[in-house]
């Protein structure tokens, strides 16, 4: 391990061979019009000794284990899990784990959330924006969100491709936007997911649940006010109690966690300082669908953005990392 490593990346991949040949079988060779990279742990190690990385928390990204089986999504939950708790097992200094939970099977997830923190240990929970369709933040979730809010679990929120893997036709010639669909699809997906955890109350009835959005929270720094403005759209009450409702709604957002995965440029690190605390922000890179040069800008990114002092970039390197993985405590300070 590189001496100087100091960052945590809360962003951080893992593509198990058995997972992308079970998904490959079913038709699905990646996500967001990207194909599955190759990926294996000692490839991470590697990038991140290179790159001042002292820990990685993996996870496993879009497009998830449901593809439309729900016995399928059970088994590949609990293999994936099982791989990344080796992963962790085998250098625990270096990794960490978000558990993947097999929704929409509200059963199947609670059961398998028991085993990944209780037995596995895994260091926190990830869920996709949306399942076929249905967003987080759908009453159909409200028994997860309570067990997740009882046991005061950090949830690493990523997004996935709402409806199919499509984009939008660009022009009237019926030209599809010469864009990977992630490119617009998943910071707008974050956003929808966002945008729903608020206006069904999910956050307020989750204050014990430590949020953490990818890619800066995709427009949300941008788009809060009008979001939490929207949450109480046609509500009843005088102007005084909407105007306190909408500030409660801004709070609620600013007071999570926002990564900085493909995010570590002013345009939208600008946005993001302004809208939340320092303390709010994690170092991610999105390694490995991000290659190592967009990691190396990415963290270059932080070192350069002129409105960070060092206590800020100190916090997004590893600080506020560490008061949501204390686990993790002495790896990732200086």
């Amino acid at each position: 391990m590189n001496p100087t490593a100091t960052r945590i990346d809360v962003h951080h991949h893992m593509v198990p061979p058995d997972y992308v040949a079970v998904l490959t079988q079913h038709g699905i060779t990646g996500t967001g019009g990207v194909d599955f990279p190759t990926w294996f742990p000692q490839q991470s190690l590697t990038l991140m000794d290179r790159q001042g990385i002292a820990t990685a928390v993996l996870s496993l990204s879009a497009p998830g284990v449901f593809i439309g089986d729900v016995a399928l999504a059970c088994d590949l939950a609990r293999r994936c899990n099982d791989y990344a708790a080796q992963c962790v097992a085998s250098a625990p200094h270096r990794f960490g784990a978000f558990a993947t939970l097999p929704l929409p099977d509200i059963g199947g997830a609670l059961r398998e959330m028991e085993y990944a923190l209780d037995v596995l240990r895994c260091d926190g929970i990830v869920l996709l924006t949306n399942y076929g369709g249905h967003y987080l933040g759908d009453p159909a979730f409200d028994e997860v969100f309570a067990e997740l809010n009882r046991r005061k679990t950090v949830v690493f929120i990523h997004p996935t491709v709402s409806i199919g893997d499509a984009i939008p036709q660009g022009n009237d010639s019926g030209s599809p936007i010469p864009l990977p669909s992630a490119t617009l699809e998943f910071p707008f997906d974050t956003t929808r997911a966002v945008a729903y955890l608020l206006a069904s109350g999910t956050l307020q009835r989750s204050p014990d649940v430590r949020f953490i959005l990818p890619h800066a929270g995709g427009t949300v720094p941008y788009l809060a006010a009008k979001i939490a403005t929207g949450a109480v759209w046609g509500k009843s009450g005088s102007r005084q109690q909407l105007l306190e409702q909408i500030m409660r709604g801004l709070t609620q957002l600013q007071n999570l966690y926002y990564d900085t995965a493909l995010s570590a440029n002013p345009f939208q690190l600008g946005p993001l300082q302004s809208f939340t605390s320092p303390t709010h922000i994690l170092f991610g890179s999105d390694y490995p669908w991000a290659n190592e040069a967009i990691t190396a800008a990415n963290v270059q990114g932080i070192e350069t953005f002129q409105q960070f002092d060092d206590q800020s970039r100190q916090r997004i390197r590893c600080e506020n990392a560490l008061s949501l993985f204390p686990r993790l405590m002495g790896q990732g300070s200086s």
